[in-house]
Parts: C-alpha cells; sequence; structure tokens
C-alpha cells in the first residue's frame, strides 16, 4: 500500500508541518533561554498535536484513496489493508 496524498492535502500536510516546526524552533529557544516550565510544556503540546494533525491527514487521504481506487477487493488484500491502516494509526497514538 503507498499513500499517496493529493496536491490539496499535501499544501496542507506541509502547512502544518512547517507550523510544528516554528513551534519547535520556539521551544528549542524558549529553553535555552531557561523560560517557564508551564509556557515551554505548552508549547511542546501544541507542537505535538500538529504533527499528530498532519500524520492522521495522510493516512485518511490514503484510506479514502484506497477505498475509491478499489484496492480493497479482496477480502485477503483488505485484511492486510486494514492491518496495515490500523498500525499507521497506532504508530500516531
Amino acid at each position: 500500500m503507498e499513500l499517496v496524498v493529493a496536491a490539496e492535502e499535501l499544501r496542507t500536510v506541509v502547512n502544518r508541518l512547517r507550523r510544528a516546526q516554528g513551534q519547535i524552533a520556539g521551544v528549542i529557544k524558549m529553553i535555552e533561554e531557561g523560560r517557564d516550565c508551564e509556557a515551554v510544556v505548552t508549547q511542546l503540546s501544541a507542537a505535538s498535536r500538529a504533527l499528530d494533525r498532519a500524520g492522521f491527514a495522510i493516512i485518511a487521504t490514503g484510506l479514502q484513496q484506497c477505498l475509491a481506487d478499489g484496492d480493497m477487493a479482496a477480502s485477503e488484500d483488505r485484511e492486510v489493508m486494514r492491518a496495515r491502516l490500523e498500525k499507521l494509526f497506532l504508530s500516531l497514538a
């Protein structure tokens, strides 16, 4: 199974990843400056959510494409596909 992301979805994912990149850079700077622990953890949490959302968007798009393309036609293929998608979702949990 290859998860191919559509151009519009890709743009959204890249934007989320750039946002997370900025947040992570901010967290590093905050730590280097000795900022308050609560503020650091809040920013780190925001970066983590941005990364999770990007991952879920990629997986959801892949699932949508698999269903649309009929890749899940055979019951054996469907079970393999389900297991792989489940593994991907759990990797973000």
